[in-house]
């Protein structure tokens, strides 16, 4: 199975759970998740973590972090388009793409495989519409399996000797 980050985990990581500059092991474990093939970040995903400054910009703007964790591909543009059209609204108009973000991306990468699953903190709110609907809405919709954060800590046995 292949874990795609949403950009909620990495950040709420570092500034609730396991900052960078006093639970490294966190973090290294994550990379070797990530060496071993088992978690990845889409390019258009990575860019939404963007801190002013501090340890996690240092990170995830380090070449080494990069070449490991970055999803080495690109998004069928086709499988793209389905996820807006089916998941958010064929007509969205653009404060409604900028309200869904990169979310479509993060659905179609995870429609590209069947062994995907996509790793959010974001929680299901079926009331949410068009370009506000939430990733785990729209992966329901698509059929992508996803799962919370601590569900995949859980899965790939995240643990700290």
């Amino acid at each position: 199975m292949l874990y795609l980050l949403d950009a909620n985990v990495i950040i709420r990581a570092h500034e609730d759970y396991y900052p960078l500059d006093r639970v490294r092991p966190f973090w290294d474990w994550l990379l070797t998740e990530a060496e071993a093939g088992h978690v990845k970040i889409p390019l258009e995903i990575c860019i939404e973590i963007t801190p002013a400054r501090g340890p996690l910009k240092d990170w995830i703007n380090d070449s080494e972090v990069k070449d490991l964790l970055i999803l080495d591909e690109e998004v069928d543009r086709g499988v793209f388009n389905q996820v807006i059209d089916t998941a958010y609204a064929p007509d969205l108009a653009d404060h409604e793409l900028d309200e869904a973000g990169q979310d479509p991306f993060l659905v179609a990468y995870g429609m590209m495989s069947p062994k995907r699953a996509i790793v959010t903190k974001e929680v299901s709110q079926t009331t949410k519409q068009r370009g506000r609907r939430k990733l785990p809405d729209a992966c329901n919709m698509m059929n992508v399996p996803w799962m919370t954060d601590f569900q995949f800590y859980k899965e790939r046995n995240f643990h700290i000797p």
